[in-house]
């Protein structure tokens, strides 16, 4: 029986994503149930998920031992786990992917290795070599919305590959990666390819906003910095919206639209709620309104199901409000810029790392299965 929370989050407009993916999920049938039952039409994956994936689960072993007996490197044992984990989501979410006519779900989307993000051809060739692997035409790869990474996407986009753009947290750079994604649709056009099945998505991150913001509210400790706390990520998204509002009703828009092309939904990710204060909700309730995306940690997404409640349509008719709450930020001397910037340095190192301690992980596991064949033999 589908849940009624999250189908009355669905019927309004809003696709409801999932923020894990494992090979557990995907073989013992979980991955299916979430989509028959809490209404999920989609998976994201990042370097920390494939990270705790393959630490806490037993799956991976005989895969591993594989890759340890044709003695391949670290990298391509990751790139051979990974890709296999989003090949068999793929085909789980293939239904939905059918049911609703290729526009933009039932997809899983799949990460360049981040150590890329500052290399625009590297990042694109990453891409198209991840497209070609998992290959199947419900993927998403996901492509960080560095400067460096803009390229990439209008490069991926271009060649008819589907792209998750990842890792947005500003404003201006949302509008760049707007831009990046119409380009891309018009040299896909010039080149004579079918719009239709080109689908992106723009990934805000929203959560880490107040994680970065609240605490500076907090060292202020005025009344003013107090009726701010925990108001900044929603405005922020909230003003994405808007500007998607007026990218995709564009004359610009239009033209690519008649030749057949999707709009590139904004999706809110880093939903998941940091500080306990907050309504464990918060960041799914307060974002809805049709034609948007939620990517929803396991446990945001059990939560909703629990205890979630759609109020109706909580993003248009805000944008006086979330400008207010931008220009009261600016009046106490918070930067905008300034948390924009380093949270989109600090994510790419985190990915960074997550990917290195991916790497180690599967070292290891490469070795001891290495161990354990070179003891049987004996």
């Amino acid at each position: 029986m589908t849940n009624a929370n999250l189908a009355a989050l669905s019927q309004a407009g809003v696709a409801v994503w999932l923020d894990d993916l494992s090979r557990e999920l995907v073989q013992t049938g979980r991955l299916a149930d979430h989509v028959e039952q809490q209404s999920v039409v989609g998976v994201t994956s990042n370097p920390t998920i494939f990270a705790t994936a393959l630490k806490k689960g037993d799956r991976y072993e005989d895969q591993v031992r594989e890759l340890a007996a044709s003695g391949v490197d670290v990298d391509e044992a990751v790139f051979q786990i990974t890709t296999r984990d989003v090949r068999e989501a793929c085909d789980v979410l293939r239904p939905v992917h059918d049911r609703t006519g290729g526009k933009g779900d039932g997809r899983v989307s799949l990460e360049v290795d981040p150590r890329l993000a500052r290399d625009t051809q590297a990042t694109s060739e990453s891409a198209r070599t991840l497209w070609s692997a998992v290959d199947r035409e419900n993927l998403y790869i996901k492509i960080p919305a560095t400067v460096e990474g803009l390229p990439a996407i209008t490069t991926a986009i271009s060649e008819g590959i589907s792209v998750n753009v990842t890792l947005i947290f500003s404003l201006d750079r949302y509008r760049a990666v707007m831009n990046a994604f119409l380009t891309g649709l018009e040299q896909a056009r010039e080149k004579g390819l079918d719009l239709a099945p080109i689908a992106s998505v723009a990934s805000f991150f929203v959560s880490r906003v107040d994680t970065a913001i609240d605490p500076q509210l907090d060292a202020i400790g005025t009344d003013e910095a107090k009726a701010l706390r925990g108001k900044a990520a929603l405005a922020n998204a909230r003003l994405a919206f808007q500007a998607y509002e007026e990218v995709f009703s564009s004359p610009r828009w239009q033209v690519l639209a008649e030749a057949g092309a999707q709009v590139q939904r904004p999706l809110w990710a880093s939903t998941g709620v940091k500080d306990p204060a907050y309504p464990d909700t918060l960041y799914v309730s307060e974002l809805v309104t049709d034609g948007v995306v939620n990517t929803m940690p396991g446990t945001t997404l059990e939560a909703f199901a629990d205890h979630g409640q759609v109020t109706g349509d909580t993003i248009k008719g805000s944008y006086a409000e979330a400008e207010q709450v931008m220009d009261g930020l600016e009046r106490l001397g918070i930067s905008y810029t300034k948390v924009v910037e380093d949270l989109e340095t600090e994510a790419v190192d985190k990915f960074e790392k997550s990917w290195t301690e991916l790497g180690d992980s599967v070292r290891d596991e490469l070795e001891r299965a290495a161990a354990q064949s070179g003891g049987s033999d004996a």
